[in-house]
């Protein structure tokens, strides 16, 4: 804490209730008129003036500089050594002047100052007690019993030191692991916040590629179709009429995408449905477009969870979407194998195949590679130009 402890940031305010308490009460007996047979006032108003200050003093806390907090002890012990001696009036209320001191320096010092102050506090006192029984003059078997009195006393005021020290290390523990509890749960809210955003923003690039490689791809071919109807239009009507029709058939192909990519975000594909059943559904749909029926080989003994089949549908959906674009191929092969510890993974196909090293930073394979990797497997891709392409993903199965 590098704030001083004033009273608005106050910890325990009960505590400072109580030092004015007991101040308004030391004061009080230094005015009163009540007059004890054996002492008296020597400086009422230096006792007074004592007591006022050291009760302001508890207004403002050093906690920043170490040489602060020592001098600020000090000055505390200096007026307390003047109430002692001077306040002779205050007698009975001294000891709750050390006792205030204690309280304080728990809430500026650590461990090791709060012991020393309490120790020194205890020893300030017995010494204090000791000069003023020396002020008596009694017979020797009445200081004997004073004698007693004192031991008991001072045994009675260091345990009550100990008390107060503990009680006070206590209320701090419990107030530090508040705060740090309070600071940790903001950390989380925050962080909490951050993996909201990010997983938003995530999101919002998915979408993005998405949309330019289907949506985008589709009306910039429905727009270069429009362009060549128009400059035919004159010259070469039939033909200009051919071309609209076919920009006709691409702008419902991009219809068809938009509503693909609305039903694959806002769908469940495993909700209601096994993983074989589902792949099984994605090969009919491939053959129904596009004439090619993949070959499958399915052998899912183990049982799967839910967030690894839907991630292995969703791959899968992926990779035979990207034949059907881009492969031109004339065979799809497609195997799921689920033994004890993993499942494995291969789709390949006969198709043009491409660079590896200039191909890998579209959304669809980043998208499958993402998915895979925050499952804890292995993806990997191999393909090159006119070599078709393969593609391996390995995830364990944790039980």
């Amino acid at each position: 804490m590098n704030r001083p402890i004033q009273f608005n940031n106050y910890p325990f305010k009960f505590l400072l209730y109580l030092e004015w308490v007991l101040l308004t009460l030391a004061i009080v007996s230094t005015i009163s008129p009540f007059r004890l047979r054996l002492f008296f006032n020597q400086f009422p108003e230096l006792t007074i003036c004592s007591l006022i200050i050291f009760g302001l003093m508890g207004l403002r806390l050093p906690t920043h500089q170490h040489k602060h907090k020592i001098i600020y002890t000090i000055v505390q012990i200096i007026l307390i050594l003047v109430t002692n001696f001077l306040g002779i009036k205050t007698a009975r209320m001294f000891p709750f002047l050390y006792l205030i001191l204690v309280i304080r320096s728990c809430l500026i010092f650590q461990m090791q100052g709060r012991l020393v102050i309490a120790v020194l506090s205890f020893f300030l006192f017995v010494a204090t007690l000791f000069w003023r029984v020396s002020q008596i003059n009694l017979p020797p078997i009445m200081q004997e019993r004073l004698g007693f009195i004192i031991f008991s006393f001072a045994l009675f005021f260091g345990l009550t030191l100990l008390f107060f020290l503990l009680m006070m290390n206590t209320l701090i523990a419990e107030r530090q692991s508040r705060e740090k509890l309070a600071s940790a749960n903001q950390k989380l809210r925050e962080y909490a916040l951050r993996i909201e955003n990010q997983a938003t923003l995530e999101e919002r690039n998915r979408i993005a590629r998405e949309i330019h490689d289907s949506l985008g791809h589709s009306l910039t071919a429905l727009n270069l179709q429009l362009e060549t109807a128009v400059k035919l239009w004159h010259s070469q009507p039939k033909k200009a009429q051919s071309f609209l029709q076919n920009a006709k058939q691409l702008g419902s192909q991009a219809l068809q995408d938009v509503r693909h990519s609305v039903s694959t975000m806002g769908s469940l594909p495993l909700q209601h449905q096994s993983l074989a059943a589902a792949v099984t559904d994605l090969a009919d749909n491939v053959y129904q477009t596009t004439g090619i029926k993949p070959n499958l080989n399915m052998a899912l003994s183990t049982p799967i969870s839910q967030e690894i089949a839907t991630a292995i549908y969703r791959i899968i959906q992926e990779s035979l979407t990207n034949i059907c674009k881009y492969a031109k191929s004339t065979q799809i092969d497609l195997i799921i194998t689920s033994k004890k510890h993993n499942l494995l993974l291969q789709i390949e196909d006969n198709g043009i195949g491409f660079n590896v090293e200039q191909n890998t930073t579209g959304f669809g394979i980043q998208s499958m590679r993402d998915r895979t990797l925050a499952l804890g497997g292995n993806f990997q891709i191999n393909s090159h130009p006119n070599c078709g392409c393969q593609i391996i993903v390995n995830i364990p199965l944790i039980e």
